[in-house]
């Protein structure tokens, strides 16, 4: 069984404008934005490794809700995590998808589905100006232990020929996604979610935690102590459920990273060789970067 693969992860913000000029300021080079058509909006961050980071903002508050009420379950989950964790965070993991029903149906035999599917389209607009339109087909699973914590996958459906090597193009050298870091005072109580959710029977585990491997990432569930210990993150679990707390992304040269966020007034630190970006403002999550190896 082949394990799965990472295609990216869902930040909420308050502000689509003021994600564009906290990720600038990171060096990122961000795409576009783009306008789905129950209401949200998004200001992609894509990478050479083919993940990408996704700032989800609400264009038009009406039609999220009117589309949640209906049963649409990209919304229903990001307007739940709004309500229940503010309007900036870090609320879903996702997989790239070459079959999306045959997801659904694999979530829903192993007892982990999300709700329904979501197909949609949207047009896209690239900064040389190539212009389509391109859809989507969203299939998702849930532990119901952990209501704060989102996953799903994407199948990418007629998706029309682009170059996004300019977009990929960042100045804080970063790569792609290394690793997701996720809280929860039990880790391995999720075990069997994530061997179902990641096609990974094969784990490391130790006393702080538990990690799997995809084919182009990796997901590690940490206690507190574990990515204190590890990663330098104060976290306390005041309740149980996983809590996404971190993207680790790969970078070319840490020394040139850490000078970019000098001079762009980035408040950060270093452990071990890596930079710790606390939570901003239009950021989302914690971001750690670290030298591609």
């Amino acid at each position: 069984m082949t394990p799965r693969t990472l295609d990216h992860l869902v930040l909420p913000v308050a502000n689509i404008d003021t994600a564009r000029e906290r990720l600038t300021a990171l060096g990122f080079n961000v795409a576009p934005n783009g306008l789905h058509p129950f209401g949200t909006e998004n200001c992609c961050v894509f990478f050479k490794d083919g993940t990408f980071l996704e700032p989800l903002g609400i264009a038009q508050r009406e039609t999220c809700e009117v589309k949640a009420l209906k049963g649409n379950t990209f919304v229903a989950n990001d307007q739940a995590y709004r309500f229940r964790q503010g309007v900036e965070g870090f609320s879903s993991i996702v997989l790239k998808s070459d079959d999306a029903k045959a997801d659904d149906k694999l979530y829903k035999v192993n007892g982990i589905s999300g709700g329904k599917m979501v197909r949609f389209g949207r047009a896209f607009k690239t900064p040389d100006g190539e212009s389509g339109r391109v859809s989507f087909h969203l299939a998702f699973a849930a532990d119901p232990r952990s209501p704060d914590s989102h996953f799903f996958s994407c199948q990418v459906l007629d998706a029309p020929k682009v170059n996004r090597s300019a977009l990929q193009a960042h100045e804080n050298g970063v790569l792609g996604v290394n690793e997701v870091l996720i809280s929860e005072s039990n880790p391995t109580d999720f075990q069997y979610f994530f061997q179902t959710y990641l096609k990974q029977r094969e784990m490391d585990v130790d006393s702080f935690g538990m990690s799997f491997e995809m084919t182009n990432s990796k997901v590690s569930v940490l206690s507190p102590v574990g990515l204190k210990a590890f990663h330098g993150l104060d976290v306390e679990c005041y309740e149980r459920g996983m809590k996404f707390e971190a993207a680790v992304l790969s970078v070319t040269s840490i020394a040139k990273t850490a000078a970019l966020l000098i001079k762009n007034d980035v408040t950060h630190h270093m452990m071990r060789e890596r930079l710790i970006v606390p939570p901003a403002e239009g950021q989302g999550t914690t971001m750690i970067f670290e030298e591609s190896k």
